[in-house]
């Protein structure tokens, strides 16, 4: 074989290689269609990542469903097949992973920004949990703090939530923490939840943002109450093996890029929550917000019976990180 040919057959090799990485890093996300905010980020992400790797990385965008359902997609990103991912997590792999729905860890966007950033204390812990499940963490892709939705009647206080029976998914942490609030609850898959409040098995809904109680059930539903038990987020994450294996300065444009989606959706989402509050009100529906003496009774309630029993959930360690760094509530 002449010098040539083998110089040749090494720039075909090499070009094969960066074809073969380019078509098959793909990003994911398990929640949101082409066209939704979700979708929009993966495939912003998937442009900057693109941008700034001058080509040599390109993602391939899926979206919801179009690679399964939630927990096959999130099985695909553990076992490599799916390289990056805006994801809600999944917590059969470690029940740790719901330390982000520990309620009333904070009740402000800055506090959570704070907490969610690189360097910032839940980053780091939540860093440490996704690494151990072979996953490089990056950051939160927030959609805002929940309420409880509901129809005929609301409640502002403990003793008024008890002849209300609202829907709660089959999460652990968030059922203890309605629960805490004085709600009876029912845990109810997402598809199933317009038939069960439409039919009265349920009161209304006890986990979401505005958006998902004003897109999906305004028309049965009259009351939001802004009670603030979680900050609703995704998360942005990669495969650890498929990080490991890229150059530094891949790495550093794929946490770059990523930090700039999250910084974005932070400001994005507190402006698109607030829009929703006000086509809601404009409906006729009822929204309440709870004031500052309100939040902190509710949350300091809700806190003393729900964090004890998260020790044996995501651990001793975790939960003293936690206790140490959220915010005060008064």
């Amino acid at each position: 074989m002449t010098l040539l040919s083998k110089t040749l057959l090494t720039v075909m090799f090499s070009l094969s290689v960066a074809t073969v990485s380019a078509q098959t890093m793909r990003i994911a996300t398990d929640s949101g269609a082409q066209g939704s905010p979700s979708g929009d980020a993966i495939e912003k992400w998937a442009a900057l990542i693109n941008e700034g790797t001058q080509g040599a990385l390109s993602p391939r965008v899926f979206y919801q469903n179009q690679l399964g359902g939630q927990e096959e997609v999130f099985d695909q990103h553990i076992a490599g097949d799916v390289q990056l991912m805006l994801n809600w997590p999944m917590t059969s792999y470690d029940k740790r992973i719901a330390v982000i729905y520990t309620p009333y860890m904070f009740t402000t966007w800055e506090e959570a920004l704070a907490a969610y950033q690189p360097g910032g204390w839940l980053n780091e812990t939540l860093d440490s949990v996704y690494k151990e499940n072979g996953l490089k963490f990056f950051g939160a892709w927030p959609e805002g703090f929940n309420g409880v939705a509901t129809k005929g009647k609301h409640a502002l206080t403990v003793e008024d939530a008890k002849s209300i029976k609202v829907r709660v998914p089959p999460i652990s942490i968030m059922q203890q923490s309605v629960q805490a609030m004085g709600y009876q609850t029912a845990a109810i898959d997402w598809g199933e939840v317009f038939t069960s409040i439409q039919t009265g098995v349920v009161d209304g809904d006890a986990a979401n943002v505005i958006y998902y109680d004003y897109e999906y059930f305004r028309d049965t539903l009259d009351y939001y109450v802004r009670s603030k038990q979680q900050f609703i987020t995704g998360v942005l994450s990669m495969n650890l093996e498929a990080w490991e294996a890229l150059k530094p300065e891949q790495q550093e444009v794929i946490q770059a890029s990523a930090t700039s989606i999250m910084q974005e959706q932070f400001a994005k989402a507190q402006l698109a929550d607030a829009a929703i509050v006000e086509k809601w009100k404009a409906l006729g529906k009822n929204y309440i917000e709870l004031d500052k003496d309100q939040l902190a009774a509710l949350g300091t309630h809700v806190r003393a019976k729900v964090w004890p029993s998260m020790h044996a959930e995501v651990g001793e360690n975790i939960m003293a990180h936690i206790e140490k760094n959220a915010s005060a509530l008064k």
